[in-house]
């Protein structure tokens, strides 16, 4: 982590990531990336539908591939890079026949590693193999919902999932959430863990640096007039007034189950994640 002197109030409290030390190229593939228009909260109506995004630094996109169609082709990581749009860092191979990709960066990848997607791969940090090859207790991420589905799970910074057990044709998997879930033993996941775990201890520090990563800023619903919020109006600071926390729609928050009842994958969860305290 990386601290500052505490030239302001706000300063004092800013901490952040030594990328110096972490990566090893500034500037992007530029056959890789290229410039697309966020959507900041609005859906194609032009309409907000999430509240508190927009504005912020202009982003390229990285091209990372989530798919694992690239098999028995060995390849070489030739950076590791930053990525504006995820958590963890992305790592640029090439492979053996030419062909160059980002690759979400697991922990510990060093330019040089040679990694590669295989039924027969080493099970080391980086490959890319089939669920049913590891054995209970192996850590994975960047894991697939259904075989060549193209990975969807466990791919922000720092995060795990563990392999539980291995019955028939199923994976039994333990999430980041603490979900304990089955997941078809056809589907492949990376060995190891992503990479930039200290993501999680930065102190953003000051309202400024939320706005250049596209944060808007959010009010209190205490702070608002009665026909605003449910939680508007009063004299002076008020309390709740209602027995449920609510948002300011009156929709349930705060342990409000989200999750449709029949669900098709709901035979799969064997354990829910713990409530939030």
């Amino acid at each position: 982590m990386k601290t500052y002197n505490p030239t302001s109030p706000s300063r004092r409290s800013i901490t952040g990531i030594d990328y110096r030390k972490l990566l090893t190229k500034k500037d992007p593939e530029k056959a890789l990336t290229f410039g697309f228009r966020r959507g900041v909260g609005r859906n194609n109506a032009g309409r907000i539908t999430v509240r508190h995004k927009g504005g912020g630094a202009k982003r390229l996109y990285r091209l990372v591939s989530f798919g694992y169609d690239k098999k028995e082709v060995p390849g070489q990581v030739m950076s590791i890079e930053y990525d504006p749009n995820r958590t963890a860092f992305i790592a640029l191979v090439q492979y053996r026949d030419g062909e160059k990709r980002y690759l979400l960066a697991g922990r510990g990848t060093k330019v040089g590693d040679e990694v590669i997607a295989s039924k027969d791969a080493d099970i080391k940090p980086g490959n890319a193999m089939p669920l049913a090859r590891l054995q209970p207790g192996t850590q994975v991420f960047n894991i697939e919902l259904k075989p060549m589905g193209g990975a969807r799970l466990v791919r922000s910074a720092g995060s795990t999932a563990e392999i539980v057990a291995q019955e028939g044709e199923l994976t039994t998997l333990k999430l980041p959430s603490k979900e304990i879930r089955k997941v078809p033993s056809g589907s492949w996941a990376t060995v190891g863990n992503p990479s930039n775990e200290e993501h999680m201890f930065i102190s953003t520090g000051k309202a400024g640096r939320s706005r250049h990563m596209g944060i808007r800023p959010t009010v209190r619903g205490s702070a608002m007039n009665p026909v605003d919020h449910p939680y508007g109006g009063g004299e002076g600071r008020q309390l709740r007034g209602t027995r449920r926390p609510k948002n300011r729609w009156g929709k349930g928050t705060r342990g409000v189950k989200t999750r449709r009842r029949k669900k098709y994958s709901n035979i799969y969860i064997l354990e829910r994640r713990p409530k939030r305290k």
